[in-house]
């Protein structure tokens, strides 16, 4: 039997979590997502585990809604190019299985700038800044993980209103979570 366990950023993301089922906050960011998701994971029997990282995300190109299970997400603020350029291997880019086809591009900044959404949106559908690092602990753990992002704003100066757009994105993603698991 598949166990499933939630992993979000914050609790106002999982507030809709079906009760039972065990969430994960990792706090804002990659680098405390990885930590949470390798922490939770430590010692734990993946074969049998689904990990779903459900979240809000912004659109990096006009017309996105809705939820979106991406099927890659990069790392994007990582200076790839140079890193290869010294002969080390950046791993930027992880393939999620059972994806949707969208990229998701995670990284530290919060995207509220039209510029940068402009630069992001050349590679990538949505934005967010956790989900390469609990797919990266993930992968290192041996753990099944879907990406599950629910489109709260459109990466740009809205973005600053996300505190209160995440609700209703909690509601779908509660919602989603439910009809995943029963």
């Amino acid at each position: 039997m598949t166990g499933y366990l939630v992993v979000s950023a914050i609790a106002a993301e999982a507030r809709y979590v079906p009760e039972g089922v065990p969430v994960v906050l990792t706090g804002v960011g990659k680098t405390s997502a990885a930590v949470a998701v390798a922490r939770a994971l430590a010692g734990r029997d993946t074969r049998d585990l689904v990990v779903l990282n459900i979240g809000t995300t912004g659109a990096l190109r006009d017309g996105l809604s809705g939820v979106y299970l991406p099927s890659e997400v990069i790392n994007h603020d990582i200076n790839a190019d140079a890193v290869r350029a010294i002969g080390l291997d950046p791993q930027e880019s992880l393939t999620i299985e059972g994806g949707d086809g969208t990229v998701l591009a995670s990284g530290d900044v919060f995207v509220s700038d039209p510029v940068v959404r402009d630069r992001l949106a050349k590679r990538a559908h949505l934005v967010d800044m956790e989900g390469y690092g609990v797919a990266f602990a993930c992968r290192e753990y041996g753990a099944p993980v879907r990406l599950v992002k629910h489109v709260s704003d459109s990466a740009d100066e809205a973005a600053l209103d996300w505190p209160a757009l995440v609700d209703a994105s909690a509601k779908v993603l509660g919602e989603w979570v439910r009809n995943e698991i029963s």
